[in-house]
């Protein structure tokens, strides 16, 4: 009495093999579980076998319909991946291509501004590295951008005519425009054990504006907490930076003693330049460029950091002065005015990024 179960058995698994189709599989699964389906005509004709015999064969055709019900699923779902697989194939879209120079409708392909591109420049050298980059929020507490960087009451700084406010919260405080990205520096400390490696660019706000000077600038700033941390490991760091940055083999790199509140010692960096011309690497002359030095132990101690155990540098620069260095540029004020003739002359290729093999 087994013999037609097994001959359905093996009939249908055939009949599912060959069905190259859902179409196909959709006949397969009629013919055999439908209302007229051979399986179906079997269970109802359970009522015609003896009664001796008919436990057993019921068991065994629910044992089969189970059977046959999994395998024709499992045949759907292999043959819905098949046809999924064809339609991605066919539809599939080539993106690494570079798009055209000019849309169809006469668009002219975008360019990346100057400030990102030098962004962009500043990750790459800085990643190479082993530098992160980490950020922060632009609005900032009185303490974060001032206090726990050691930077005193008094100082000028903190003053209306020098500094964005805003109107004090509940509890009397008011916080301010960040005039630096150096909270962020105060931020990773507090909420990372070093060692520490990180630069941090983005936007600053200060009350300033002329040719060289806007009430919002960019800044990236870097710090370097571990053991055994030197001036060495600062100046080195710098002079590669920088010459990776002007592209400048042997650019000469000047340090001179300075102070800043939160670094002790501190340091202004100076490169090489030539007054007249104002090319880079060449002439006598020296030119101021960013300010650094060791991060002062009130820092790392106002962060959590030991300062017996723990030594670090510093260093920060303003992004359009460095962007404006490298590509002649003589006025900030163009970087904010969407000047589409500027931009098209200053932007950067943007199926090009930075990389250090290829130049920066």
């Amino acid at each position: 009495m087994s013999d037609d179960l097994d001959a359905l058995r093996g009939e249908t698994a055939s009949a599912l093999a060959a069905a190259a189709d859902l179409r196909a599989w959709d006949a397969v699964r009629v013919g055999t579980l439908g209302k007229s389906g051979r399986l179906t005509g079997l269970l109802k004709g359970l009522g015609g076998v003896p009664a001796e015999d008919r436990r057993e064969r019921g068991a065994a055709l629910n044992r089969l319909k189970a059977e046959l019900e999994a395998a024709i699923e499992a045949r759907r779902t292999a043959l819905e991946a098949a046809a999924l697989e064809a339609r991605l194939a066919s539809e599939r879209m080539d993106v690494s291509l570079p798009p055209r120079a000019h849309a169809p409708g006469g668009a002219e392909l975008g360019g990346i501004h100057p400030i990102s591109r030098t962004i962009e420049e500043l990750t790459a050298i800085f990643g190479a590295m082993g530098f992160r980059v980490a950020e922060g929020p632009d609005i900032e507490s009185d303490w974060l951008n001032f206090s726990a960087l050691n930077i005193p009451d008094h100082h000028p700084a903190r003053q209306d005519h020098d500094t964005f406010y805003l109107p004090a919260g509940a509890d009397g405080r008011r916080p301010v425009l960040r005039t630096h990205t150096s909270p962020v520096q105060a931020r990773t400390m507090l909420g990372q054990e070093p060692p520490i490696r990180v630069i941090v660019p983005g936007r600053t706000w200060r009350a300033d504006h002329d040719a060289t000077h806007s009430p919002m600038f960019h800044q990236v700033e870097g710090l370097v907490i571990d053991r055994g941390i030197t001036l060495g490991h600062l100046k080195g760091c710098l002079i590669d930076f920088l010459r990776a940055f002007f592209g400048i083999g042997d650019l000469p790199v000047r340090f001179r003693a300075s102070y800043f509140p939160f670094t002790e010692p501190s340091m202004e960096v100076d490169i090489g330049w030539n007054r007249k011309t104002g090319e880079l690497g060449k002439g006598g002359d020296w030119l101021e460029i960013l300010g650094s030095g060791m991060v002062h132990p009130r820092v790392l101690a106002n962060c959590g950091i030991d300062a017996r155990e723990w030594q670090g540098f510093a260093f920060g620069m303003g992004i359009e002065r460095i962007t404006m260095l490298k590509h002649g540029m003589p006025d900030l004020r163009p970087f904010y005015e969407s000047d589409l003739r500027w931009l098209r002359h200053y932007a950067a290729d943007p199926l090009s990024p930075p990389s250090l093999t290829e130049g920066v």
